[in-house]
C-alpha cells in the first residue's frame, strides 16, 4: 500500500531491449527498490522474465500475499453465498474487476481461500446455455435480477482462466459458448452487447455494433489457451478492435469514445481504455509479425502506444495517475500525487509486448493524430505532469 515519492535513481546493470529507447529514462531498478511488493514482483516476473523459483521471485511473492494492501483487498471480495448486487461492470466492487486486479498484483490461483470459494460459486452458478451469470440492477426493475450479459460472462471466464480454472469443464464450455458468439459486426468480427431476456438490457449502441470491450474480454479469456485450438475468426476479432481505433473519426460504437479519456488510463484498469486495448491485443503478437497485411494493424498498436507514453508517463519515467476510482486512497495508484511504483510496472509490461514495433511507434507524433468523433479534429493533447510525449526519449507529443 505504500506510495514510492522517490524519484528513479541511477540503473544497475540491466538488459537493454528495443522498447526502453521509448522512455526518457530506465526505471527498472527503481521499481526493483520499491516498497511495493507487487511492483517487484511484476518488474521481476515480467519485464525481466525471472523464473517464478528464483529465490528474488519467491520473496517478492511472498511479501504480495503478506502485503496489508493485499490482505484489505481479499477482504473486499464479497461473500460467495451473499446476494452481490452490480452496479456496473466498470465497478470496483465487480468480483471479476478485484480478482483480475489481485492476479495482476501477484495472488495466484489455491493460495487463498476467499478466492477459491468465490471461483467455486462462480462455477455452481453456471447456466443452461454455459453463460457465466452476475446479480445486477437494471431500469424499470424494481429489484435485482440475475443476468448473464456478455460483460458478465466473459469477464468472469477471463477470471477463472487466470486463477487457473481453465481445464475445468464448465469453463471450457464458456470458453465453446463465447467462441459461438462471436460474429459479424458492423466494424468487422467481434461480439455484440447481447441482451439477457430477463432484464432486457442493452448497452447505448446500434444493435449491430461491435462492443469493444466484451470483445477485449473474450480475448484475454482465449490468451492464456494456448493448447487451445484458436478459431480463425479470433484473428480477425483482434483486427476488430484495432480497427474501432482507426476508425475513431468516424464511428463511435456504444459510445465508447477515443479521445483524452480514453487514452488516459484510469486505474486499476477495470475498464475500456488504450491500456486496456493494448493488454489484450499485446498477447498476440502473431497478428502484427506473421500477418501478410498487417500495416493497418501495425499503424494502430503504434499510436496507441505513442498515445500510452505520451498521456501517462512523466519524464522521469514513471507513472503518475491521473485518473483514478474511488476506494483506493491508500494505493500508490489510487492517488494522483506522486509515482505509482504497480502503474508504472503494469504500464510498462504492455509496452515490453510491443517491443519490436519500437521504431513504428518513436515515429508517431501524438499531436498530429485526429480526434475521435465529436471532437475538433485535432487530439486534445496529454495533461501530465512534465510528459515524456509521444515516440522515443519524449519526442514528438
Amino acid at each position: 500500500m505504500a506510495t514510492d515519492s522517490e524519484r528513479p535513481p541511477a540503473s544497475p546493470v540491466l538488459p537493454e531491449e528495443p522498447w526502453l529507447a521509448l522512455l526518457p529514462r530506465d526505471p527498472r531498478s527503481w521499481l526493483l527498490a520499491s516498497d511495493e511488493p507487487s511492483a517487484r514482483w511484476v518488474a521481476l516476473t515480467e519485464l525481466l522474465d525471472r523464473p517464478r523459483d528464483a529465490a528474488d521471485v519467491q520473496a517478492a511473492h511472498r511479501a504480495v500475499l503478506d502485503d496489508p494492501g493485499t490482505r484489505e483487498l481479499l477482504g473486499r471480495l464479497p461473500d460467495p453465498e451473499g446476494q452481490q448486487v452490480v452496479s456496473g461492470h466498470d465497478s470496483p466492487g465487480f468480483a471479476p474487476n478485484l480478482l483480475g486486479l489481485l492476479a495482476d498484483m501477484g495472488v495466484r490461483g489455491g493460495e487463498d481461500e476467499r478466492v477459491e470459494r468465490l471461483l467455486d460459486a462462480m462455477l455452481a452458478r453456471q447456466e443452461p446455455d454455459d453463460r457465466f451469470p452476475s446479480l445486477g440492477s437494471f431500469p424499470g426493475q424494481a429489484e435485482a435480477v440475475w443476468g448473464s450479459l456478455p460483460c458478465d460472462t466473459h469477464a468472469i471466464t477471463e477470471v477463472l482462466v487466470r486463477f487457473g480454472r481453465g481445464a475445468d469443464p464448465r469453463v471450457e464450455r464458456a470458453i465453446r459458448r463465447i467462441e459461438e458468439d462471436l460474429v459479424d459486426t458492423a466494424q468487422g468480427p467481434g461480439w455484440l452487447c447481447r441482451p439477457d431476456p430477463r432484464h432486457g438490457f442493452r448497452g447505448p449502441g446500434r444493435k449491430g455494433d461491435v462492443c469493444p470491450q466484451v470483445t477485449l474480454e473474450a480475448l484475454r479469456a482465449w490468451a492464456p489457451l494456448p493448447g487451445r485450438p484458436r478459431p480463425p475468426a479470433l484473428a480477425l476479432a483482434l483486427g476488430t478492435s484495432l480497427r474501432v481505433w482507426l476508425e475513431r473519426g468516424r464511428e463511435r460504437p456504444y459510445m465508447f469514445g477515443h479521445g483524452r479519456r480514453f487514452k488516459t488510463v484510469k486505474w486499476p484498469t477495470f475498464w475500456y481504455g488504450v491500456l486496456g486495448v493494448l493488454d489484450t491485443v499485446g498477447r498476440y503478437p502473431e497478428l502484427w509479425r506473421d500477418a501478410p497485411s498487417g500495416a493497418d494493424e501495425r499503424r494502430a498498436l503504434a499510436e496507441l502506444a505513442a498515445c500510452l507514453v505520451a498521456y501517462n508517463v512523466d519524464a522521469d519515467a514513471t507513472v503518475t495517475p491521473r485518473s483514478c476510482y474511488r476506494g483506493f486512497e491508500g494505493f500508490s495508484f489510487g492517488q494522483k500525487r506522486l509515482p505509482s511504483a504497480f502503474a508504472t510496472a503494469r504500464l510498462l509490461v504492455v509496452l515490453r509486448r510491443l517491443s519490436d514495433l519500437s521504431e513504428d511507434i518513436a515515429a508517431v507524433d501524438v499531436a498530429a493524430l485526429g480526434s475521435s468523433r465529436g471532437g475538433s479534429g485535432t487530439a486534445l493533447p496529454p495533461r501530465t505532469k512534465g510528459s515524456a510525449g509521444g515516440g522515443a526519449r519524449g519526442r514528438g507529443g
